[in-house]
Parts: structure tokens; C-alpha cells; sequence
């Protein structure tokens, strides 16, 4: 099988080879949330996981750590079957940290720093690499000490985020996954939590799969973009490649970044742009080469 060779040549990576979920098989109810998905998720990727509401965005993050087991197809990491009958999935949900999209689902210890630590704690870790652990991942999430001794439940949306994205960080996962990070923020608690993540990225060594609807924010973050219709991966490529073709995502209700349909105007308008942005910075530059090149 072609993903058993990938995924023994990529021990770092998860592997999706033809995995397939039907909810409520064999009813009246039965539905295709997940239909042929074929993945490769590589090691230290930022990958942006796009599409409308059922697109089967949120099904799919949850097969990745075990929560939803396939109807059919493989998931492999690290060259290892997770549905197989002696596959340890409590590990797997250390090594793939998944943060959902309303932190309160996730948050259920009396301070900041007894939630943090719960992960840790039960994996059998010493009390010392238990709090190395836990204040690690306070600092890398961006939590003030301030918070440390407060009740989760008292705390902002932005706050309780940072301490759902710490929780799991502790477990110090492969791979993070963050379902809608920034739903119900205001634009400068969004800004602040992706920049947060953005940085987490950039100084680990670990995948970070961020779920959105925003187009503005992938294109801005992500490396590579994995777009959802219907249960099936619509496209996978570079925001570049992805939004190139903004038309073909006009027809299943999304849409580019809006600064692509602007270098799109402007290149109707004569101003010879090599490629339609995907974010406002990267406008500016190819504007400023065109002006320095001669151009309008």
C-alpha cells in the first residue's frame, strides 16, 4: 500500500490513506463527514485547515489524535497503525494535542496552574519535570504570571484560550492542532493569539495544523492550505497555488483573502503584477518592485 511505504519512509509524519467516516451508519441518519482522505502531514509544517461549516473540518482533527476512530482507511504515525487493536492512544493524545475550538470544554481545575499541570501529572511524571513542564508551557503560551493562582473559569475568552493552548503544550505534543482558536475574540484578542501561535511554530519543531474559516489568517500564517467541501480534501497547496484559484472556492461559498482579489484589479487595471498577494505585506512588496521597475 502506497501510504504504508510513505509512512515507513516518513517516520516523523502522519499518514492518511483512504480513511473514510460515516456517522450513523446503517440509519435513516447516515451521513459521509469523511470521504477518501488521502494526507501527508509533514514534520514542522504550518498547515491551514479551510472550509465552510460540515465541510468535515472538525471530524477530521478529531480522527488525527485517536478521538474518532476511521469507518474504513488508515491512519499512520510514525509508521504506526493508530487503529490498530494494540495501538496505545492515550500516548497518541500526548504526541498529537488537540485544543478545541471552546476552551471550557477543555478546562476544569480550581487555578491556571493545577489545569496546565493535569496533563503532565498523568502521564506519571515527577512532581519536578511535572511543574518544568507546566511553567514551560505557561510561558510558551503567553499566560501572565498574574493568572497562575486565578480560576480558569474567571478568566477572559482570550485568557482561557492561552490556557487551553498551555494545557496542551505541556504534553509537549508533535503535533498541534487548534479548532477555530480565535472564534468569539475581538480582533485584538485574534490578533494576539495567533501571533502567539505563530511564534510557537516558529520556535519549536512541531506541526501546527490551525482550523479556520478566515481566510486573512491562513494566508497570512500557514505554509500550506488544506481546503474542505463535502467531506473531501477540495484542494491541498501553497496559499499562492490555493488562492490562484479563488473562483473554483467562490463556487463551494468561500472565498480568496480580499487583498488577492485587489492585486487581481489591479493587474485588470494594467499594472503587471507576476502573481495575484495573499496578504496586505506581500502587496505592498510586489507594488513597491513594479513602482522601482518602471511600472505605473
Amino acid at each position: 500500500m502506497e501510504a504504508q511505504t510513505k509512512a515507513g519512509d516518513l517516520r516523523e509524519c502522519m499518514v492518511l490513506d483512504h480513511v473514510n467516516y460515516v456517522y450513523g451508519a446503517g440509519t435513516a441518519y447516515e451521513k459521509h463527514a469523511l470521504q477518501d482522505i488521502n494526507l501527508v502531514l509533514r514534520k514542522g509544517e504550518f498547515i491551514g485547515l479551510i472550509g465552510h461549516t460540515g465541510s468535515g473540518k472538525s471530524t477530521l482533527v478529531q480522527h488525527l489524535n485517536g478521538l474518532i476512530t476511521p469507518t474504513s482507511g488508515h491512519i499512520y504515525y510514525r509508521g504506526n497503525d493508530i487503529g490498530a487493536a494494540d495501538y496505545n492512544r492515550k500516548e497518541l493524545r500526548g504526541k498529537v494535542g488537540l485544543v478545541f475550538q471552546y476552551p471550557e470544554h477543555q478546562l476544569f481545575e480550581t487555578t491556571v496552574v493545577k489545569d496546565v499541570a493535569f496533563g503532565p501529572k498523568n502521564m506519571g511524571l515527577s512532581q519536578l519535570e511535572t511543574d518544568m513542564r507546566t511553567f514551560a508551557a505557561l510561558k510558551e503560551a503567553g499566560v501572565s504570571e498574574t493568572l497562575y493562582d486565578a480560576s480558569p473559569f474567571e478568566l477572559s475568552g482570550g485568557q482561557k484560550r492561552r490556557v487551553a493552548i498551555a494545557g496542551v503544550l505541556a504534553m509537549q505534543p508533535d503535533i498541534l492542532i487548534l479548532d477555530e482558536p480565535t472564534a468569539g475574540l475581538d480582533p485584538r484578542g485574534r490578533d494576539e493569539i495567533l501571533e502567539r501561535i505563530a511564534k510557537i511554530h516558529d520556535e519549536g519543531d512541531r506541526t501546527v495544523i490551525l482550523v479556520s474559516h478566515s481566510m486573512e489568517d491562513v494566508a497570512k500564517y500557514a505554509s500550506r492550505l488544506i481546503v474542505m467541501n463535502g467531506g473531501r480534501v477540495f484542494c491541498d497547496g501553497t496559499p499562492k497555488e490555493v488562492f490562484e484559484a479563488y473562483k473554483e472556492l467562490e463556487d463551494i461559498g468561500l472565498a480568496a483573502p480580499q487583498v488577492t482579489y485587489l492585486s487581481e484589479a489591479l493587474k485588470n487595471a494594467g499594472i503587471a503584477l507576476p502573481y495575484n498577494a495573499t496578504t496586505v505585506e506581500e502587496a505592498k512588496e510586489l507594488l513597491l518592485a513594479d513602482w522601482r521597475g518602471g511600472g505605473r
